[in-house]
């Protein structure tokens, strides 16, 4: 009887264990979000939710090799980004706000022939600095968000692709990325693959957390234009 039982929950065990194995990404995802989340959803929420997209990417996978983590942190955070929305974590007034804060910006830009300071674009939109990184933040959210959704859309188990999409994949990715400057692509890197928040990359680099979103939100758009042609 003990054999039998034991035999039935080895999977149990193995679940269990690769579950351990990769909990650690799941905090690292949540660390990278929650500073954007705005108080909508609380960590530990945040974390069950990532857990349990991590239990189904374990399931849908099957056995884990050196590229299931790329995959899970794409189906990760996208779990949790798909709870945000749900909860509508960017009111109206919010989303109409980053409009303004998009238009400004363009505006400005325009004006000044170069990007603005983080001074002169708080300013020119008649906002104190908190207010105006609280924007910027979400607006640049959203921006992952979507871009997450362009490449988690195109991401299935390795068991059902061929090579030769894998290969195509990948080559799409480095094209998509050769689109960058220097500092868009290691902020890039620095997010997406070193899995720093945004707080974090701006410690790094020397620069401010409104700067450090800034450059997110414009590699972002570049590298979605390069996907989105492919």
């Amino acid at each position: 009887m003990y054999s039998a039982y034991a035999e039935a929950d080895a999977p149990l065990r193995v679940e269990a264990s690769r579950l351990a194995e990769f909990a650690p990404l799941v905090k690292r995802i949540v660390r990278q979000l929650a500073s954007q989340a705005g108080g909508v959803l609380e960590r530990e929420d945040m974390e069950q939710i990532g857990l349990m997209a991590l239990v189904e990417s374990l399931r849908r996978y099957g056995e884990p090799d050196a590229q299931f983590a790329g995959y899970a942190v794409l189906r990760v955070r996208g779990a949790i980004l798909d709870e945000l929305r749900r909860l509508d974590w960017r009111p109206r007034s919010l989303r109409q706000d980053a409009h303004r804060l998009r238009d400004g910006l363009r505006e400005l830009t325009r004006r000044l022939g170069r990007e603005p300071s983080e001074a002169e674009a708080a300013r020119a939109l008649g906002l104190d600095a908190d207010a105006y990184r609280a924007l910027l933040l979400a607006d640049n959210a959203e921006a992952m968000a979507s871009f997450d959704e362009l490449l988690a859309a195109g991401v299935e188990p390795v068991d059902a692709e061929t090579p030769e999409t894998r290969v195509t994949r990948r080559m799409t990715l480095a094209s998509a990325l050769s689109a960058l400057d220097e500092r868009e692509q290691r902020v890039i890197q620095l997010y997406y693959e070193f899995e720093l928040s945004l707080k974090e990359i701006a410690a790094v680099l020397e620069l401010t957390e409104a700067r450090v979103c800034q450059i997110n939100k414009n590699a972002l758009k570049k590298m979605k234009a390069r996907l989105e042609a492919a």
